[in-house]
């Protein structure tokens, strides 16, 4: 089935008080335009997009598709009217004769989902429209033409947004009778219900992220950092003490009359930080990847493991915020270590020392650590990817 987009950038945004039309604003290095065109070309669902423009920016355009560009989506540009209305039915005429699905978009709208395109063009090839819509929160009163206000039931009522997608030919036909009626409305969907009745409505559960840019502060709000994508893991690990074994804990060997049992080393703090660090990652824990059946891992250095559980990490496009381990030891006491623990800790994270909290704990004599028969370990770790990482 034959679909196509039309763009609406034709506006000037005055609101926005930005000096040039809106759409071609700039933000981190991609403009409000080229955003738009990204999320329509990467929706895969359309053949081609007409973008309407004034006459005077499309030299600007040009410049941009050098810049930002190509935008193969682009198949034609089409100059705006005096209205929106006209501009909509300009590159409505543009498009090719047997486009039999269309999606009518304002570039001002730079966050539209693959989501949102689907729901709309699928609602479109169902019932001849689809227009994406947002329930409304707000109380809303409506003033009378003698002035007496009263309330709306706002569960019956909906806000409307682009894309507005439409049988091709009936939007289109639609958009010729008005110009001939000279008929004012505010958006398609209006146009659409005069000449054929209602229009379908849809909704998507991140239809509340498409906001339509239009003030000054919207623009603002656009060049604050964006918020990270946050993970938390714990880990635990639990070692018996026994005589004949190295005493390692972060990397730091320790005098002491017994060391931790275990295939590896057993440092058991650096096992309960790799699995708070696989646990972010929703990659099991330190058993599955460094099995104790495993003969190469023999006797092995844990802050090597640390290594490879590391570039896991950086592999999946995060990197540590900060980590907290506790030990639970009964004795030795481990104040004097803690300075180089910290230092391993860091170096292994790829982070500063201020980013890593080391600290050790008794049990008063309780339980397995207390009757030192063994050490305990947990550790909680905080990774993060920055909004556009891989």
């Amino acid at each position: 089935m034959s679909c196509w987009a039309v763009v609406v950038a034709a506006g000037r945004g005055a609101r926005a008080g930005l000096g040039i039309n809106k759409v071609f604003y700039t933000v981190n290095g991609r403009s409000v335009l080229g955003r738009c065109l990204d999320a329509i070309e990467g929706s895969g669902r359309f053949d081609g997009a007409v973008v309407v423009l004034s006459e005077e920016d499309k030299a600007r355009f040009a410049d941009l598709q050098r810049t930002e560009g190509p935008f193969d989506i682009v198949k034609g540009i089409v100059h705006g009217g005096e209205t929106r209305r006209d501009s909509v039915c300009n590159g409505l005429l543009a498009l090719p004769k047997d486009t039999e699905l269309v999606a009518i978009h304002d570039a001002a709208r730079p966050f539209v989902s693959k989501r949102i395109i689907d729901a709309t063009l699928d609602s479109a090839r169902k019932c001849g429209s689809g227009v994406i819509s947002t329930p409304v929160v707000d109380t809303i009163k409506q003033i009378g033409a003698d002035g007496r206000v009263s309330s709306l039931d706002r569960n019956a009522l909906r806000a409307v947004q682009t894309p507005q997608c439409f049988d091709c030919q009936r939007i289109l036909k639609a958009h010729l009778q008005a110009r001939e009626d000279g008929l004012s409305v505010t958006d398609d969907a209006m146009l659409f219900e005069h000449y054929y009745g209602d229009v379908a409505l849809v909704t998507t559960d991140d239809a509340v992220e498409n906001i339509k840019l239009t003030t000054k502060k919207d623009f603002e709000a656009m060049e604050r950092p964006a918020v990270p994508e946050v993970r938390v893991g714990q880990g635990y690990d639990a070692h018996r003490l026994a005589k004949g074994r190295r005493l390692v804990l972060c990397g730091v060997e320790i005098p002491h009359d017994r060391g931790l049992d275990g295939h590896s080393d057993a440092d058991v703090a650096v096992h309960a930080l790799m699995d708070a660090l696989l646990g972010a990652l929703a990659l099991g824990d330190i058993g599955r990847h460094f099995p104790d059946t495993d003969p190469k891992y023999k006797g092995a250095d844990s802050m090597k493991l640390l290594d490879a559980v590391m570039a896991m990490v950086a592999e999946r496009g995060y990197r540590v915020g900060n980590a907290d381990i506790t030990i639970v030891a009964q004795k030795p006491k481990l104040a004097g270590c803690m300075a180089q623990m910290k230092a391993n800790i860091a170096r292994g994270l790829n982070v500063d020392e201020d980013r890593v909290n080391v600290k050790a704990t008794t049990t008063e004599r309780m339980g397995f650590e207390g009757e030192e028969l063994g050490i305990s370990s947990t550790a909680t770790v905080i990774i993060y990817k920055q909004a556009g990482e891989r």
